[in-house]
């Protein structure tokens, strides 16, 4: 196989992913159109798969942020094929995310790719490396709530808006807390190339630990509160009205019944 065939195979969609992407295409046009039995059971399917999409595009534009700075390993390691099934922690990628939106409704940063930092020169090419992850949520987040900071949802069913708005919600979760200049996470990521050889050697035990120090701290009732706070802020920044996200997170949880009446209205 010539170098030229290796490259464009290193780099080729996944099977995997066009599938995630075909669920989501899928159980997208049944929220719209109302063809489901359930509702809820597609608004489920549709955020699901369209969150495990964000996600892949996450740890993607972290793999072709490194790529362009210099770390030409990513391709053999399959992490330019968006294919979820290739990172080096799936658990903590896919798997834990997926069960954190399940289980409390919010977008869980993961941690997946890994870069050769020995390879990338400059200390700008790595923090826009761990900076490229959590804005390509940023940009989903944008793309899901266009219509509502576009003032262009005339036409579009409440399900639908519905969905558009708590996926949004899961996007802007996991940005800010990704964001969060802690160890462990691509905020720190971002600074940790301008700081000093012995704050790094001081602050490198603890990287392991920051991720699971941040969920412990949210379930700290004011740190809770702020964050929360942050987010509603943000969401109200970009056109989304909190009942919209509220109903959204209702129908996605399908296993709890019925959603309130009014956010059943067609």
């Amino acid at each position: 196989m010539t170098t030229a065939t290796t490259r464009r195979h290193e780099r080729r969609i996944s099977p995997v992913f066009l599938a995630i992407l075909a669920v989501m295409a899928v159980t997208g046009w049944a929220v719209w159109t109302d063809f489901a039995a359930s509702p809820g059971v597609a608004v489920f399917l549709f955020v699901t798969s369209a969150w495990v999409v964000s996600l892949c595009l996450h740890e993607y534009a972290h793999a072709r942020t490194a790529l362009h700075g210099g770390d030409i390993t990513v391709g053999a390691k399959g992490y330019l094929t968006l294919n979820p099934l290739a990172y080096t922690h799936a658990w903590l990628s896919i798997i834990l995310p997926v069960l954190f939106v399940i289980m409390g409704g919010i977008g869980l940063p993961g941690g997946a790719v890994f870069i050769e930092h020995g390879r990338i020169r400059g200390r700008w090419k790595h923090s826009l490396i761990s900076a490229a992850g959590p804005l390509a949520n940023v940009l989903f987040a944008l793309v899901c709530t266009a219509p509502f900071w576009l003032g262009a949802l005339d036409g579009v069913p409440l399900p639908f808006r519905f969905a558009l708005a708590f996926l949004a919600f899961l996007q802007v979760t996991a940005a800010l807390l990704n964001f969060l200049p802690v160890p462990g996470l691509d905020g720190y990521g971002v600074v940790e190339p301008w700081l000093s050889y012995k704050v790094k050697r001081q602050i490198a035990p603890y990287a392991p630990y920051g991720f699971f120090i941040v969920i412990a701290l949210l379930f700290v009732p004011a740190i809770n509160s702020a964050f929360f706070d942050a987010i509603d802020a943000l969401m109200r920044a970009l056109g989304v009205p909190e009942a919209a996200r509220y109903c959204g997170s209702q129908l996605f949880r399908v296993w709890e019944g019925s959603p309130p009446e009014f956010c059943q209205a067609r």
